[in-house]
C-alpha cells in the first residue's frame, strides 16, 4: 500500500511517499504555501501521479502530547485532504520530526556532503520521518 505523507508548516508543506511492503519512506518535494493556502493543484498532481491508498499528516503536539497552537491548522488540512481526494487521512504526531530531519541532514553533510542544507530539504525529510513513524505504528 502506498502512503503519501505531509509535514504541514507555516511556510512550506513537505511531502514524502511511503510503502507498507518495504516499510520505507522517500522524501519527494516541498511546496511553498501561497497566501497561507495549500497548493491544491500541486497536491492533486502528486496524488494522481503516485495514487496513494492513504494520506498521513503530521500533527504538531507539545512534548507532553498536548495540542499546540498549530495543531488545529494541521488537522484542518487533514480534513481538507480527505474531503478533496476521498482518501483516509491519519494524523501522526510529528514531535521533533523537523529537528530529526535537520540532524540527519547535518550528519550526512559531515559524511562528505558539501552543499548547504535548504529548508525544503528539511521539510520533505520531516515528511518522510512522519511516514516512517506511521509505518512503525502499523507494526510493519
Amino acid at each position: 500500500m502506498k502512503v503519501l505523507g505531509f509535514d504541514y508548516g507555516l511556510s512550506r508543506i513537505g511531502v514524502a511517499l511511503g510503502n507498507t511492503e518495504t516499510s520505507m519512506a522517500t522524501p519527494l518535494c516541498a511546496f511553498n504555501r501561497k497566501n497561507q493556502q495549500p497548493p491544491w493543484e500541486a497536491i492533486e498532481a502528486l496524488i494522481q501521479e503516485w495514487r496513494p491508498n492513504r494520506l498521513v499528516v503530521g500533527q504538531p503536539l507539545y512534548n507532553d502530547g498536548t495540542k499546540s497552537e498549530f495543531t488545529e491548522q494541521a488537522e484542518k488540512f487533514g480534513r481538507q485532504l480527505s474531503g478533496r481526494f476521498s482518501l483516509d487521512v491519519d494524523m501522526v504526531s510529528e514531535q521533533l520530526s523537523s529537528l530529526e530531519a535537520e540532524q540527519r541532514l547535518k550528519s550526512s553533510r559531515q559524511a562528505g556532503r558539501k552543499k548547504p542544507i535548504k529548508k525544503e530539504e528539511i521539510d520533505k525529510l520531516a515528511a518522510a520521518i512522519i511516514v516512517e513513524s506511521w509505518l512503525a505504528r502499523q507494526g510493519l
